[in-house]
């Protein structure tokens, strides 16, 4: 038995009311005034895991492989939103990334790019040690891994797999293969890993990666996601200030997602974490993101209930700048925020895996 996805309208939303017309330029602004350089892409909406936080044990009604973008329809799309719309860092998603047969063959064509991308990629960490130093190769300068916990219980019991040796050995492979920037995205959960919040950090710290707490948003395949059990970035806050200093960077955010924070122990600066704090301490306003999920649609945000399709007028014949036309009308119609904070807000119909991370 699966549980079905749900497919939100595909239609293009109008722009808030009295922002007047769009501006004639290039780029992928919106009526706010963001500008969006940071293009994430899911590659599929399958993953090798079954997170209690991101969907059922039995799974969900993947999208067969036919549906998917293609390997060409993949590069066509990430070209016209670097050479057309400005985009300046791509990151690489699903579901599972790793998953995706094409997928060092994808980096090393993007990386062909110009003017050349930023080039990320967030995976799971399952099948990353036969992989990291290709991926280096290829030209992919940043990763981040998903890792909850590094106690092997409490990982099987939060992705119902017994595969935490063969994360961390991703991650060590990641490191060998000379990552500048290695990211570690960990969810803490109410009563399961809450407590675990210093281990990390310790494990992290260990070995010259930079820990990055997510708090849990609403967006699993189960959708019970209750906001009275969710673990705050002023509780993560806390739980690790029960044993480092903690200070926020001075250095400007720049629309990262993470609020980075620097520890200190012993007298010593040790290294820095990120906190990611989308439900409690949204950072709507200087949001620089726009999403492609793995069917072709553009998404301008993460908990948007309308998104433009773009797959079924390129296989149409589009033109390169029809297709930038229609991304730049999406992103345009993007709103001031994800509504995590009103009482009426509706969880989107897709799940994360189903949108891209």
């Amino acid at each position: 038995m699966t549980t079905a996805l749900g497919m939100p309208a595909t239609a293009p939303a109008g722009p808030r009311a009295g922002a007047g017309p769009r501006p004639l330029v290039p780029g992928l602004v919106d009526t706010y005034g963001r500008v969006a350089t940071d293009l994430r892409i899911s590659l599929l909406d399958r993953c090798n895991l079954r997170c209690t936080y991101c969907m059922p044990e039995e799974g969900l009604d993947f999208l067969p492989a036919d549906e998917l973008l293609s390997f060409d329809e993949l590069v066509r799309l990430a070209r016209v939103a670097v050479t057309r719309l400005g985009v300046t860092k791509i990151r690489l998603t699903g579901g599972e990334p790793l998953l995706r047969p094409e997928l060092i063959d994808l980096v090393a064509v993007l990386a062909q790019l110009e003017p050349r991308p930023q080039l990320a990629l967030t995976t799971n960490g399952i099948g990353l040690k036969s992989r990291a130093a290709k991926l280096r190769a290829a030209g992919l300068d940043r990763l981040n891994v998903s890792l909850d916990t590094v106690h092997a219980d409490t990982f099987a019991q939060m992705t119902r797999r017994p595969f935490l040796r063969q994360v961390m050995a991703g991650i060590d492979a990641a490191i060998d293969s000379g990552f500048r920037s290695i990211k570690i995205n960990a969810v803490l959960l109410r009563g399961v890993n809450d407590t675990q919040a210093v281990d990390l950090v310790e494990w992290a710290l260990d070995r010259g990666v930079e820990l990055r707490f997510i708090e849990n948003m609403p967006l699993g395949g189960d959708r019970d996601w209750q906001r009275a059990e969710l673990v705050t970035a002023g509780e993560i806050r806390a739980r690790i200030r029960e044993r480092y200093e903690v200070v926020a960077d001075a250095a400007p955010r720049d629309g990262a997602p993470a609020e980075r924070y620097r520890v200190f122990g012993g007298g010593r600066e040790l290294g820095s974490i990120g906190i990611i704090a989308s439900v409690t301490e949204p950072f709507c306003d200087d949001c620089k993101r726009t999403r492609l999920t793995s069917e072709g649609r553009v998404r301008s945000c993460l908990f948007s209930h309308d998104e433009t399709d773009l797959a079924g007028p390129m296989r149409a014949g589009a033109g390169d700048e029809t297709i930038a036309e229609l991304w730049r009308g999406a992103m345009w119609a993007k709103p001031a925020g994800s509504g995590l904070e009103s009482p009426g807000f509706a969880q989107p119909e897709r799940s994360m895996s189903a949108i891209g991370g």
